[in-house]
């Protein structure tokens, strides 16, 4: 299976400027495709006895190379590359709205997740240094996955992956005033060594509350830092745009929201590798998690917790680990149902937070209740 890898470059004054470049062609072929397929589909839609076929992303290149990189010069001061796979990105984008799983492609703005892929030779020459093609070699804060191990947490080992990472390509990307580096690699999945099951339930003041009757606290990041982000976004509303204020003002506001980011995926990816890493069996509810963002109410409570996220997460680590993930269909009552006896009750409200069972006055946390009535369907 393939695996990804992201960690934070330090760059030279030069290589800030060379990144901006790649960012800037990237976007704006980008840009210049949409233009291009959206004016396509309107003829289309006006025109439908004559209509022109809608191009691929070796055609839209072809275009590019013909109409507008002959007109900028600075197409040339990048790798040729950039601005192929950024065509490539627009026609998957294309792709996705056409199956109905994503909406229609967006026009990009300067500063706002830049970002651009180079392809070719990319070598790991050791630790902390990593070369690419055009820009040359960039080093990294951290150590990269020269001869990549699949760590293993609480077992007596773990596997190496290959003896090389040999990445076929690398995305780069800004947050803030920081820039990553990311690839992918190859990794073979491991062997679970347990056959347990455990059932995981997910909350809004909790995180998530287990069969085994351990509750985990969300981060709760955005909570936390929510006067703070308020504040700054108050202080920047009179700044001139593009003035040099303005521009301190909006890294530091993209900073903490990195920081926000930063603490709510950390929190998860401890918790998705116990629980993948030490359980055979991880059985969840397929929330509506789009239906419960809906709650005006709620919404902001869900998405501080990262419910997508989580369960991201647990899909590919169940697969690294060698564990199973069971997912129950969202219209299971494991809430409504006794643990004890099995007793379906007709309704409960989200102010009740004790189940208590009219059959065998049973009484349990509702959240420890679901938990307990997930582990039982894969046990």
């Amino acid at each position: 299976m393939l695996l990804g890898f992201k960690t934070e470059l330090k760059l030279t004054n030069q290589q800030r400027t060379a990144f901006a470049k790649h960012c800037g062609v990237a976007r704006h072929a980008w840009n210049w495709g949409l233009g291009l397929t959206k004016q396509i589909l309107d003829h289309n839609k006006a025109n439908p006895d004559s209509k022109i076929k809608f191009p691929s992303a070796i055609d839209l290149h072809k275009w590019l190379v013909a109409l507008v990189k002959s007109e900028h010069e600075w197409y040339y001061e990048v790798s040729k590359s950039t601005p192929q796979q950024a065509l490539m990105a627009l026609r998957e984008s294309w792709k996705r709205y056409f199956n109905k799983t994503a909406g229609v492609p967006k026009f990009k703005k300067k500063g706002q997740r830049d970002s651009f892929t180079l392809e070719g030779t990319v070598k790991i020459l050791g630790n902390n240094k990593i070369q690419v093609p055009v820009i040359g070699v960039l080093k990294t804060y951290e150590r990269l996955p020269f001869g990549f191990a699949v760590p293993s947490v609480g077992k007596p080992s773990c596997r190496a992956v290959s003896p090389q990472v040999k990445p076929k390509s690398v995305t780069i990307s800004r947050q803030a005033d920081r820039w990553f580096i990311s690839f992918r690699l190859e990794t073979e999945a491991q062997e679970s060594l347990y056959t347990n099951v455990i059932g995981v339930a997910l909350g809004v003041k909790v995180l998530v509350t287990l069969s085994t009757g351990e509750v985990v606290e969300g981060a709760k990041s955005y909570k936390k830092y929510e006067s703070k982000l308020s504040r700054m976004q108050w202080l920047n509303r009179h700044k001139i745009i593009g003035s040099a204020n303005w521009k301190k003002a909006q890294i530091k506001i993209a900073s903490l929201h990195r920081k926000i980011a930063n603490i709510r995926k950390d929190t998860l990816h401890k918790l998705t590798t116990m629980l993948t890493n030490n359980h055979g069996v991880v059985v969840i509810e397929d929330l509506n998690v789009s239906g419960m963002l809906a709650n005006q109410r709620l919404s902001k409570s869900i998405a501080d917790m990262g419910f997508y996220e989580f369960r991201r997460q647990l899909t590919y680590k169940c697969e690294l680990y060698g564990s199973k993930l069971v997912v129950v269909d969202r219209w299971f009552p494991s809430s409504k149902t006794c643990s004890n006896c099995g007793t379906k009750k007709e309704t409960l409200t989200l102010k009740e937070r004790m189940f208590e069972c009219g059959h065998c006055g049973f009484s349990l946390d509702r959240d420890l209740n679901a938990a307990i009535n997930l582990s039982k369907i894969a046990s």
